[in-house]
């Protein structure tokens, strides 16, 4: 008895540990099946599997494309057409030979020893060759990026790395940011920079430039830092200025202007006024050079030099080094304001040109090229490195066929570093000087530009104003980062404060923006109105301003380009009239497939746009410009008798693009017999959606018997015209 009474206790105690453990689990199994539910029931959980499937689905075929997409070569060379061979050799030797002159002016801004400004130029060229997404564009030192690295130099003078260390680890943290972006795709991040503060921050950039040139042009001495500074400085200076430096630096001035208005006024007409036009900075290189060497050479040590000269140092590239970790660290910050205004020059003179000759281009890939080449110049002592307006604006004058020009420039660039050093030794410092101010000097946004700011927008001037004033007198990081900053504390206010109106009573004539995308009227298309083939309206759902502009724009020209036959013109005739880059029809070729469009060849063409801004309650500078630059686009794709129209537009939306250069006459209504025939030389705004889809077309734009009434669109799946004709952007 005693035994089973001393292990009854036990018992006991093992009864509610075994009690306890149902519970819990029981409690676990509760749990269980609460997540078993949620997730069955739960909208957000749903929609994360299914995004996670469709992922999983995708992830093969998606990752081979995205390979592909960083090494446009793999696409465009196969079809590169032969006899284009001519054009490439001749643009790649005219832009090495401008990157000599340039390369070494542009590593004088920087501070650092010239010929570190040859050494930066020749891996970029042939990078692009393999990465590029544009034929045109040409890449190296610029302007920007020195005066920028110069900046950082000067901050960190006195601790232990040398200029030229600074600047190459000022390249790596460039291409660090431009990859992390170019990579993950996240290009749109540079859209939060607005053109009235791109305007602002380059027109300050270059008068900095041309203040710190000022000193080797006059050849003073003894000139200061900073903008207020260098002004009284060179005013107090100029009875002890060099007249033999003054002389050399204002012929070159002279020189260079001359030619270059000479290849404006008669360069079409006469190819060697051409050439001598946009070689220019090399001829002022090789005359002045001579001049240096001829009066200078026989005068023994530098102090008795008539003049100073570059003394170009160097026996050919250096071996590769790696940027120290420590240093790094230091710039990594102050190199922000170098990616970001680098970089965004880089993607807009991309963009610019690839619509001048009717190509696309990817801006994401546009920074993961710009990311690599960096970080790779960044081994070789070299300074960052971006696109250059000038260089490209010579490359597509000499008909550039394909990124190939590049191995021809990279040629040219390592052939001065290794053969031609020691010539460059004797050009002056006025000449560099000369060629800097010549080449920045366009750079400068005309008063007229600030004047239309203020006309469209008193936001986007004041934007612009801090950035060129603060860049011009503080520094150019805070200028940008104040100005941004402005811009987006401006967009939160219009949020916080946004107006609401009420309606306007029966007895009140005058009319409110808030009714109108809640009336009938300025409604959807009522679903019995048949729309033509040939037409396709686009619905802004929100404001309309720097952020969003950008997407908007690309996103109705991808769909009309999705849902349309272009003309056939360069881009889009015969293999041999055909451009180099493939990066376009790709794209529309897969927006097709998603579209479930299998055969293109019968799809309308594009007669009327027509653009509802029945909720747009703001829109600024740069969303007028990018609106532009659509209208051009689409024009462009479609034939110039393509007619855009506006609809439901708000009095203050109306005058925002009015006073942005726009000219906007009243539509009529549908069903009259239309007005006077104007051509695209106007922007009509109707009062309602279905007006401006249904009134009269202007004569050029009617249908006729070919084109897109034979072509109404039967190829594409049942019901899709209702679909595409009414996007929301």
């Amino acid at each position: 008895m005693a035994p089973v009474l001393t292990h009854f206790p036990r018992s006991i105690d093992i009864l509610l540990q075994l009690t306890q453990k149902l519970v819990h689990f029981s409690t676990t199994m509760e749990y269980i099946d609460s997540a078993k539910n949620a997730l069955r029931t739960d909208f957000t959980w749903n929609r994360v599997g299914h995004l996670a499937a469709r992922g999983a689905r995708a992830f093969p075929q998606a990752s081979v494309e995205y390979v592909l997409d960083k090494f446009p070569i793999i696409g465009w060379l196969p079809r590169y057409n032969y006899r284009w061979i001519i054009n490439d050799i001749i643009a790649g030797l005219t832009i090495g030979l401008m990157l000599i002159p340039q390369g070494l002016s542009y590593a004088k801004i920087a501070t650092i020893p010239v010929q570190y400004g040859l050494m930066s130029s020749w891996a970029p060229s042939v990078i692009y060759a393999f990465m590029g997404t544009t034929k045109d564009l040409s890449t190296g030192p610029t302007s920007l990026i020195s005066l920028l690295t110069a900046e950082i130099i000067e901050a960190l003078h006195g601790e232990e790395w040398s200029p030229v260390e600074i600047a190459s680890a000022v390249a790596m943290m460039m291409g660090i940011y431009g990859m992390a972006i170019g990579f993950l795709k996240l290009g749109f991040l540079l859209e939060f920079i607005s053109l009235p503060v791109l305007s602002g921050f380059i027109s300050a950039v270059a008068i900095t430039i041309i203040l710190n040139q000022m000193d080797s042009l006059l050849g003073e001495p003894n000139v200061g830092d900073g903008t207020a500074t260098q002004i009284r400085d060179i005013f107090q200076q100029l009875p002890q200025a060099n007249g033999y430096a003054c002389a050399i630096g204002f012929t070159g001035i002279l020189l260079l202007t001359v030619l270059d208005q000479a290849g404006k006024r008669w360069g079409e007409k006469n190819r060697i006024i051409w050439f001598l036009s946009i070689t220019r900075a090399f001829i002022a290189l090789v005359i002045f050079t001579g001049v240096g060497y001829a009066v200078n050479h026989s005068r023994g040590a530098s102090e008795n030099y008539l003049f100073d000269v570059a003394k170009v140092q160097a026996d050919g590239q250096e071996p590769p080094n790696v940027p120290s970790a420590a240093l790094l660290s230091k710039v990594a910050s102050r190199s922000i304001a170098v990616f970001v205004g680098s970089a965004v020059e880089h993607t807009a003179i991309a963009r610019a040109f690839a619509v001048r000759n009717n190509y696309v281009t990817d801006q994401s890939q546009e920074l993961t090229y710009y990311g690599v080449t960096n970080v790779f110049n960044s081994f070789f002592h070299a300074m960052g490195v971006g696109g250059a307006m000038s260089r490209t604006a010579v490359n597509s004058a000499c008909n550039v066929k394909s990124p190939l020009s590049g191995f021809v420039t990279t040629a040219v660039v390592l052939v001065s570093i290794f053969k031609l050093v020691g010539t460059l030794y004797w050009i002056p410092k006025a000449t560099l000087a000369a060629i800097i101010i010549t080449a920045v000097w366009p750079l400068m946004s005309s008063p007229r530009v600030f004047y239309g700011y203020w006309k469209t927008s008193l936001a986007d001037f004041i934007s612009s104003m801090i950035a060129f004033w603060v860049s011009l007198f503080v520094s150019t990081e805070l200028g940008i980062a104040s100005a941004v900053g402005f811009n987006i504390v401006y967009v939160l206010l219009r949020q916080v404060f946004a107006t609401v109106r009420p309606l306007p009573d029966a007895q009140s004539s005058t009319s409110s923006e808030l009714p109108l995308p809640l009336s009938v009227p300025h409604g959807d298309i009522p679903s019995h109105v048949n729309l033509p083939p040939d037409v396709h309206v686009f619905a802004f759902t929100d404001s309309l301003f720097f952020p969003n502009a950008y997407h908007a724009k690309h996103a109705i020209i991808d769909t009309v380009k999705t849902m349309h036959a272009p003309i056939f013109n360069g881009s889009c005739g015969l293999e041999q009239e055909r451009q180099w880059s493939v990066t376009g029809e790709n794209r529309i070729a897969k927006l097709r497939r998603q579209a479930g469009i299998t055969d293109g060849t019968h799809l309308p063409a594009i007669g009327l746009l027509v653009l509802d801004f029945g909720r747009t309650n703001h829109v600024d500078v740069t969303a007028c410009t990018h609106m532009k630059a659509m209208v051009k686009e689409v024009r462009m794709y479609g034939g110039a008798s393509v007619e855009v129209r506006f609809a439901n537009m708000s009095e203050y939306v109306r005058q925002r693009f009015e006073r942005a250069g726009w000219t906007l006459v009243d539509g009529w209504p549908a069903g009259s017999d239309g007005g006077s025939q104007d051509g695209n030389k106007v922007t009509r705004v109707f009062d309602s959606l279905v007006d401006a889809v249904l009134a009269p077309r202007q004569l050029s734009t009617r249908l006729g018997t070919s084109g897109s009434e034979k072509s109404s669109g039967k190829s594409v799946k049942e019901g899709r015209e209702k679909v595409s004709m009414r996007e929301q952007v």
